[in-house]
């Protein structure tokens, strides 16, 4: 065990590194001057002083070359020092702006996924045990129509049958807590989003499950179906669902920017949004730190749930 997580953290190390220098090569040639925008867009500043701007691009460290700026910018990281916002909150410490907007956009994320999952994984195996019949040809329509719809015409659709038609809620706007039940239209926006992959996954895994010959002795020893679904179909089912899940929930984290956007919940996909429009560095190294430790750690959370669901892959 202790030499898989070395690997790993070695992975990941030179992974990290990579996705930041990339991230930091394509801001520095292509992504403009931040300080100058400043002057551009007119929001700091009303005349475009050359005093004044290099003096901006001194304290923010960008009159250095590539190399040194980057170099900078790692040695700052590795002691905790995101660096600070150039444009969305002047001056404030990027790390206290992460710790405020991530929270928000971590609950919402992992609301929709076990709600999606809980869900999704219900339908799937009812489409599965009822394959080819009327239940199953329903339940995969509506996962087939519902994939086809984006979320951001599903968002606007249930906000006018939710709101002006049925009258049930008020327009949700901002964040009010994961519990208030302005956050319920958003939380069911993105498992909406989430549903169709899982029930897919779940369904052809089940149909593949449920003609295996320990399922049919089962069956013949006269088990009860339920158990047989619970104990002996479902968890070699929930493998396949798992890497899904992984892969969907570094998506949902930083995934949902239309919801936050248009809802104006001040998350970290809102925060992700700003960050590109105002092209402000350090809150683009930030996203590209949070994304990439997310992606790392969801999938070693697959890799530790494997050995659970799956015997045969703990015994190699």
């Amino acid at each position: 065990m202790a030499t898989f997580l070395l690997i790993r953290l070695l992975r990941w190390s030179v992974g990290l590194l990579l996705i930041l220098l990339i991230t930091y090569a394509m801001m520095y040639y292509g992504a403009g001057d931040p300080i100058r925008m400043m002057f551009i867009q007119g929001e700091d500043f009303d005349t475009e002083d050359e005093v004044v701007m290099l003096a901006l691009r001194k304290k923010y460290g960008l009159d250095e070359p590539f190399l040194a700026q980057f170099g900078n910018y790692m040695n700052n990281l590795l002691q905790g020092d995101w660096g600070r916002s150039i444009r969305i909150e002047v001056d404030r410490p990027v790390l206290d702006i992460v710790r405020f907007r991530l929270p928000i956009s971590m609950q919402l994320g992992i609301a929709a996924t076990v709600i999606g999952a809980v869900v999704g994984i219900a339908l799937g195996v009812w489409a599965a045990l009822y394959h080819n019949r009327l239940l199953d040809r329903l339940i995969v329509s509506i996962v087939l129509f519902v994939n086809g719809i984006p979320s951001f015409v599903i968002l606007p659709m249930l906000l006018l049958l939710l709101v002006l038609q049925l009258k049930l809620i008020d327009v949700p706007y901002g964040w009010n807590g994961l519990f208030h039940i302005d956050s319920a239209l958003p939380v069911a926006v993105i498992a909406i989003g989430v549903l169709p992959i899982i029930v897919r996954q779940t369904r052809s895994a089940m149909l593949e499950v449920k003609s295996q010959q320990y399922v049919t002795t089962a069956r013949a020893k006269g088990v009860p179906e339920s158990r047989i679904i619970l104990r002996h179909m479902l968890r070699p089912v929930l493998t396949p669902v798992v890497t899904a899940l992984g892969l969907i929930m570094i998506g949902l984290v930083n995934g949902s920017l239309f919801v936050e956007y248009i809802l104006n919940i001040r998350g970290f996909g809102l925060l992700t949004i700003e960050g590109i429009k105002k092209v402000d560095y350090p809150i683009i190294m930030a996203v590209a730190v949070v994304g990439t430790l997310i992606i790392f750690v969801s999938n070693f959370l697959v890799d530790i749930i494997y050995p659970i669901l799956d015997p045969r892959v703990r015994a190699q």
